[in-house]
């Protein structure tokens, strides 16, 4: 598990914003956007509020990550103050999550189907044999 480290932690009220920048240590190369904004959320209680993973820089050499967030607590705010395209970033990346996990789920329906029938058939060549 990895260690987050908040480097800075700044009430912007001119934005009505939080931002937040955090070292993640051993991720270099691994950490996601979503993946680390869920690990801030957690970290920093900041459930119910809408975190936008704004920056996630990796440094040469070292494995670590800074990620720099910002924390809206009104969603429409936060459009109006962030690049749309951000938006449609993280939305295209949750609709992608949904689908494997959709996918994930009927397979392992489906191997759990074929498990069950595998059995029956076992059971029934028991039965003929006796």
């Amino acid at each position: 598990m990895s260690i987050i480290e908040a480097v800075t932690d700044v009430d912007n009220t001119f934005l009505s914003r939080r931002e937040i920048t955090c070292n993640f240590s051993g991720l270099g190369g691994k950490l996601k956007s979503l993946e680390a904004t869920d690990m801030v959320t957690k970290e920093f209680k900041l459930d119910g509020k809408v975190v936008i993973p704004m920056r996630l820089r990796t440094h040469v050499g070292k494995s670590h990550v800074t990620g720099t967030f910002y924390i809206y607590d009104d969603e429409n705010l936060a459009k109006k103050h962030i690049n749309p395209t951000i938006f449609s970033r993280i939305e295209k990346i949750k609709a992608k999550l949904a689908e494997t996990q959709a996918a994930e789920t009927s397979d392992k329906a489906s191997d759990e189907v074929k498990a069950e029938d595998t059995v029956t058939e076992e059971s029934k060549k028991e039965e003929k044999d006796k």
